[in-house]
């Protein structure tokens, strides 16, 4: 994976707001610095911070509106005077207000490039992140560790996003480890903690620690599977997969000589997942053995699997399965699914694909691509054709080159506002109405002949 390190890039603190209620909310346009706030009282928010909040739009509306009500609608001055209100919102006494600035922050990155803007602001961030994982509850962790994935996707690989890492790493690590902690919690910052991993870490050592925390993790699935006895809830099971996934990812970074260790290790020991109960589980076993199987063989064109007729045994009985004890749509899933996996190990195949983003075309024709495309999907939702159109950073990790220009004129064309698109939608439910209303005519006519 390409890795642009920008080492010369300057170091400067962000601002944020001081004080609570108005006298907060005036600090947010200014950039004061918050000296006197206690951000995580227990008491819930008061009449002034509530005041507050109402000054600002409400950060959940990035999620609503995307990047095409920012474009329309706002200007840039518009969008960054929003964020400064959020970013001062994550110092205050209420957990929600707290939790909804974060969201406000991650929708925003999500949606739209503001390299500069967070760079300038990048400790105030990472300062508000780390307090609100070490003093937050679980949503709130969640939306600080989703708003840290978002932020090392902005900066992209250098010493910004090494010292991200550097700063929030353990923190996360240890909510990971605390098997007391909050579950949904610690599955998004497994998700964190790989992502910012395969982005920022430039210390072997570092990454080879992370893979083993990963691993910590989602080899306890192996024990079950061995051990009817042991006993694994399905909460549980969530965070196995999202370790599981996260494990891969990095291990396309990895050099050759540890992946054949680690493929030594768990290519053989990761079909024993393929019998789980849980669906979502079999299919997140059969992608990473997919993806185990395309690193091995690209490494060793006459790679040997010894056991490979009886894994293809059961990968075709889960490409065909037919039990009528799974829902109908786990079946569908896991079929369509296991058909692709089954090709990739029997016949070295894969299904192409294409993502389409602006004028532009990806075509992901492997499954370490398809695997990380994905993870990154997942991450900035609707938001990640937007990234690959305008982020250096993942066009350098899909091979896209620089990022295409276009002029005013070539995106008015290619844009279509709201109310053309409903239009569109409204005259194409009228046809597809009018065609059925004639189909039943049809059919009515032909009853009545017999």
């Amino acid at each position: 994976m390409p890795k642009n390190k920008k080492r010369n890039a300057p170091h400067r603190g962000g601002s944020s707001g001081s004080g609570s209620g108005a006298a907060a909310a005036t600090a947010a346009t200014a950039g004061g610095q918050h000296r006197n706030v206690q951000p995580f009282s227990d008491e819930d928010a008061s009449i002034e911070t509530m005041s507050h909040c109402s000054g600002y739009s409400d950060p959940s509306s990035f999620a609503e509106d995307g990047p095409e009500v920012l474009d329309e609608e706002g200007t840039q001055e518009d969008l960054e005077y929003k964020l400064k209100g959020f970013i001062d919102l994550t110092l205050d006494k209420s957990a929600k207000t707290r939790q909804a600035a974060l969201e406000g922050i991650k929708n925003a990155l999500a949606s739209k490039m503001l390299y500069d803007f967070i760079l300038e602001r990048r400790m105030t961030l990472t300062d508000s992140i780390e307090r609100c994982l070490k003093k937050g509850k679980s949503d709130e962790q969640r939306a600080a560790a989703a708003l840290a994935s978002v932020l090392c996707i902005q900066l992209g690989p250098g010493i910004e996003s090494e010292e991200v890492l550097k700063a929030l790493g353990p923190i996360l690590k240890k909510i990971i480890c605390d098997g007391t902690a909050n579950i949904q919690a610690r599955q998004t910052c497994v998700t964190c903690f790989g992502v910012c991993s395969f982005i920022a870490t430039d210390d072997i050592t570092e990454l080879y620690s992370t893979l083993e925390c990963l691993e910590n993790i989602f080899t306890k699935s192996y024990l079950k599977e061995k051990d009817s006895n042991v006993t694994c809830s399905t909460s549980n099971t969530v965070l196995h997969i999202s370790s599981l996934l996260s494990w891969t990812l990095l291990l396309t970074i990895c050099p050759i000589n540890e992946v054949k260790k680690k493929l030594e290790v768990h290519l053989y020991k990761l079909p024993n997942l393929l019998s789980s109960d849980d669906v979502n589980m079999r299919i997140a076993a059969g992608e990473s053995l997919a993806l185990l199987f395309e690193v091995a063989r690209g490494m060793e064109n006459d790679f040997f699997y010894e056991d490979l007729e009886s894994l293809t045994q059961m990968l075709r009985a889960l490409a065909t399965d037919g039990n009528k004890h799974r829902a109908k749509v786990d079946k569908k899933k896991q079929r369509s699914v296991f058909r692709d996996i089954l090709r990739a190990v029997e016949e070295r195949d894969f299904p192409t694909e294409t993502v389409k983003f602006g004028p532009e075309r990806m075509y992901i024709d492997c499954w370490v691509k398809k695997h990380t495309y994905d993870t990154f999907k997942e991450i900035l939702g609707s938001g990640v054709q937007y990234h690959l159109q305008s982020n250096e950073f993942l066009r350098n990790v899909f091979e896209l080159g620089p990022p295409v220009m276009l002029d005013a004129a070539a995106l008015k064309t290619m844009k279509i506002s709201r109310f053309e698109r409903h239009l569109y939608n409204s005259a194409a439910f009228k046809a597809r109405t009018k065609a059925r209303s004639k189909c039943r005519d049809k059919r009515a006519d032909v009853g009545e002949f017999f």
